[in-house]
């Protein structure tokens, strides 16, 4: 495994990395590689059925509907 020595890093935050790994029961060190893995991990590609729960509502099914005048079945008709 690599190793990465982080410098000059503000005491406060030092200080916010120890408080959220205690909160997490592990290391600074741990936590340090936690936040490294989920900042520069691809994201988990979403499943059809979530991309379609994530859309928004926008009207009722009938503002949707198609009108027989409109269609290419109508249109082909004349």
């Amino acid at each position: 495994m690599s190793q990465l020595v982080v410098r000059n890093v503000d005491p406060p935050l030092v200080l916010a990395l120890k408080q959220r790994a205690a909160k997490h029961g592990h290391s600074a060190e741990e936590e340090h590689r936690r936040i490294l893995e989920e900042a520069l991990r691809a994201p988990k590609k979403k499943s059809f059925v979530e991309v379609l729960m994530s859309m928004p509502d926008v009207g009722l099914d009938e503002d949707f509907a198609r009108h027989p005048a409109k269609t290419r079945t109508a249109r082909k008709k004349n």
